[in-house]
């Protein structure tokens, strides 16, 4: 009798003990994770209000168990589960799914200048690099306005508006000719050149070419030439070849190498190891020191300043030179004018500091540009003449780019800021006309300034990062108990009157006023909003609160036009931007 029930139970056991990989391999059908945060906190529940379960650190990888809005389920080993931010995570391809799932693969072309590539499918994901005009690309998906795509030195997304598929079947390269692989032949003009396993100095060298050696171009893209080395299919920089005879037949020719040259302009610039100066320094590069730039990421440079060592170094250092110290410094612009930002602001003869003042505008004047010089503004003066001005003290209206004065992440680093997006859960704050929910709104604009933020190495706290209902008391008491140097509550307008537009920010007492004007400027300027100036609010969330805080309604939900606009990736990055640069201009002077 009691050896009879025994056996049943254990090949109960042996069964559940025999499936339990089944088990964990379903867990990974859902995918990896990668944490992206420096450290993350694990909850016990999808919120902030749940216990702190574990700490996660940057790299870590972990199964996706499931996602419920902004937060993701991940496994912890064994039968521990947790929950984390979605937005503080990378996901990766699940393993029990083909990489070729719901892929498109089709060939296509960017058709913007400076176009960002993120992470992933949203503005809140991090910029990996950028691409140009014209530059090919293979379009893997699609999702709502965002367009997954691969070259051969990137793999991201872009917003789907600024690429286009290519009508003909070619590939990715620029290949010659359908029949054969065969580009042209060519010459190499160094002493000695790396061959490389992909189109990257990053990516191992599997071999060496010595100048004067005859090799055959099969593909060229983004500066690198395809070839075959021993056998298999390997890269070299396009810079160092030169081209001895085509398949198109149009003769011999330098293959145009993609990227810029910098030549260093400060005595002595230290080299990180990734594009911020909270990046381990690595080495140092000195005045007059020429390099090739491989990549360009928000003002930093990429760099090879050792052979085979790369690393980051500010862009503002460095004068930049296209194919050669002969190429012209100016860039015409046409049908572009800068506005005048600041009272007094100087017009010099040349595009320096250390130049003459030759002229004084003032806030609301306009100027037709004329050229780009480095960062200065060539404009045409009322008497006829010529002047310049600083390109990061002025708005620009039209074509021409907006210059960045970089640095002011230097202001904004080590400073504790809440940020704190309007209303959410049961309250929806208002709901534009065509049924945008503010709640929804306030909390990716949020999100968009935590991570620029956090990149320039501040303490930074959400009241909420999800559809949570905080009441007004919480809000306030997180800046009392973080000691917040800041506290921005981000908001969006309503008014019976469909006609009235434009942002306004708030303050309740003196003491907030100054923070109030520096980060209203910064705004105005950078989104060309209409400017309903700084003013006296009775808020609670900046009435009650000991620390600097103010209250920002950036748009009027009410205003169809208003309503398309602010709900646009491009304005909410805008607006980010330019909360950013208020802090930061605030910081530097208090």
């Amino acid at each position: 009798m009691f050896e009879s029930k025994i056996v049943p139970v254990i090949l109960c056991l042996l069964l559940i003990s025999g499936s339990m990989p089944f088990l964990e391999r379903a867990k990974a059908v859902n995918g990896m994770v990668t944490i992206t945060a420096e450290s993350l906190n694990v909850r016990e529940g999808p919120g902030l209000s749940y216990p702190v379960a574990a700490g996660l650190k940057k790299g870590e990888k972990y199964p996706l168990l499931k996602q419920e809005g902004e937060w993701i389920q991940i496994s912890l080993g064994g039968s521990k589960t947790g929950w984390v931010v979605e937005w503080f995570t990378a996901k990766d391809s699940p393993a029990s799914v083909p990489a070729t799932q719901n892929i498109n693969g089709k060939n296509g072309s960017v058709t913007a200048n400076g176009l960002r590539v993120r992470k992933g499918p949203g503005t809140a994901f991090q910029i990996i690099g950028s691409l140009n005009n014209g530059q090919a690309v293979e379009i893997l998906n699609t999702k709502d306005n965002w367009a997954e795509i691969r070259t051969p030195s990137m793999h991201g997304w872009v917003s789907k508006e600024f690429v286009q598929y290519d009508n003909s079947k070619k590939q990715n390269t620029t290949e010659i000719s359908a029949s054969t692989k065969t580009l042209a032949t060519a010459t190499v003009t160094a002493t000695s050149l790396n061959v490389r396993e992909k189109p990257s100095l990053n990516s191992k060298t599997v071999g060496q070419l010595k100048n004067g050696a005859d090799i055959v171009i099969q593909s060229q893209s983004n500066g690198w030439a395809e070839i075959t080395y021993s056998g298999k299919t390997a890269w070299v920089s396009s810079q160092y070849l030169k081209v001895t005879s085509e398949k198109s037949g149009n003769g011999p020719k330098e293959i145009p190498p993609s990227q810029y040259t910098g030549k260093v302009t400060a005595s002595q610039l230290n080299v990180r190891e990734r594009n911020s100066l909270d990046g381990k320094i690595i080495g140092s590069v000195s005045q007059g020191q020429s390099f090739q730039i491989l990549e360009e990421q928000n003002n930093w440079v990429k760099v090879e300043f050792k052979p085979g060592k790369t690393g980051w170094a500010a862009g503002w250092f460095f004068e930049r030179e296209k194919n050669g110290p002969t190429a012209p410094i100016n860039q015409t612009i046409k049908n572009s004018s800068i506005k005048i930002l600041h009272n007094g602001t100087n017009i010099r003869k040349g595009p320096s500091t250390g130049t003459s003042v030759i002229y004084r505008a003032n806030l609301g004047d306009s100027f037709d540009m004329v050229s780009l010089k480095n960062d200065w503004y060539e404009i045409s003066l009322p008497n006829g003449t010529k002047g310049y001005v600083a390109g990061w003290i002025v708005s620009v209206q039209g074509s021409a780019p907006q210059i960045e004065k970089p640095g002011a992440e230097i202001h904004t680093k080590n400073r504790t800021i809440v940020i704190d997006p309007g209303h959410g859960g049961r309250d929806n704050g208002t709901t534009g006309v065509r049924g945008t929910l503010e709640k929804s709104l306030t909390i990716r604009t949020a999100q968009l300034l935590y991570d620029k933020l956090k990149t320039s190495g501040a303490n930074v706290i959400l009241t909420r990062n999800n559809d949570t209902y905080i009441s007004l008391a919480s809000r306030v008491s997180t800046a009392h108990y973080h000691n917040a140097d800041a506290f921005i509550s981000i908001h969006y307008d309503s008014i019976n009157d469909r006609s009235v537009r434009g942002m306004t920010t708030y303050y309740y007492n003196s003491k907030q006023k100054p923070l109030s004007e520096q980060i209203h400027s910064a705004i105005v300027s950078k989104t060309m909003m209409k400017d309903r100036g700084t003013r006296f609010g009775d808020y609670h969330v900046i009435r009650e609160n000991r620390q600097k805080a103010v209250l920002l309604e950036l748009g009027y939900l009410s205003n169809p036009a208003e309503e398309m606009l602010v709900t646009t990736p491009h304005y909410q990055e805008t607006v980010a931007n330019g909360i950013f640069e208020g802090l930061a201009r605030y910081f530097k002077n208090n």
